[in-house]
């Protein structure tokens, strides 16, 4: 599929269903894209769509099917929204270190496919009051699903989740306890973490 050129082509591209319940153009808005005018549209939609599928599929529909409606906060990112990002501090990585995250249509310098979107859990902010409570939704994601790495943020609980072709499995988090929660190498990264999630809805796959 080309990059399109016009609105209609556009209107297409959002059209191309991911998995269940998401769609492409689910992911398509930034705020940096509409507040500064730049088009945040895949340079290679076939990679984006490939990428994006593996990522709704694989992680955000059982996410959804388990916790109810997610709340998508920051989805795919154009190689031009994202070095428009970094270079004026709007909280965008380099397009380097992006790759194969919120720029799902680049392959890592390492020649992969990921792609990562940030999300938030409406039944967490509903069931839960503690900062560091997000470590339970953290450790019942890190048991139960194929992620690559996640990221918490301390407005809502947001937090980045990504698929990748060979996932690190990295939890880190800037919500207090800040740093890395897990990593391969760590004594606590095996195993089950169940006393974390106790009472958390039955997994949904």
């Amino acid at each position: 599929m080309r990059k399109p050129g016009s609105m209609k082509g556009l209107e297409e591209l959002g059209r191309v269903r991911l998995s269940q319940n998401f769609f492409l153009r689910d992911f398509l808005h930034s705020e940096i894209a509409d507040f500064y005018r730049i088009p945040n549209i895949p340079e290679d939609p076939d990679l984006a769509i490939e990428a994006g599928r593996r990522l709704c599929q694989e992680l955000l529909e059982p996410l959804e099917a388990t916790f109810g409606r997610l709340h998508i906060r920051s989805g795919y990112r154009s190689p031009a929204v994202n070095r428009f990002g970094n270079e004026n501090n709007l909280n965008c990585s380099t397009n380097a270190a992006t790759s194969a995250h919120h720029i799902w249509d680049m392959r890592d310098f390492e020649g992969c496919m990921g792609a990562a979107v940030c999300v938030a859990v409406p039944w967490m902010l509903d069931h839960f009051r503690e900062e560091s409570d997000w470590q339970r939704l953290a450790w019942w994601i890190h048991d139960h699903l194929p992620y690559a790495s996640l990221c918490f943020f301390p407005k809502l609980w947001a937090f980045n989740i990504q698929w990748h072709e060979r996932p690190k499995r990295v939890i880190q988090s800037y919500i207090s306890p800040r740093g890395i929660l897990t990593k391969p190498g760590m004594a606590n990264w095996e195993g089950r973490h169940s006393e974390w999630y106790e009472g958390f809805p039955a997994f949904k796959s």
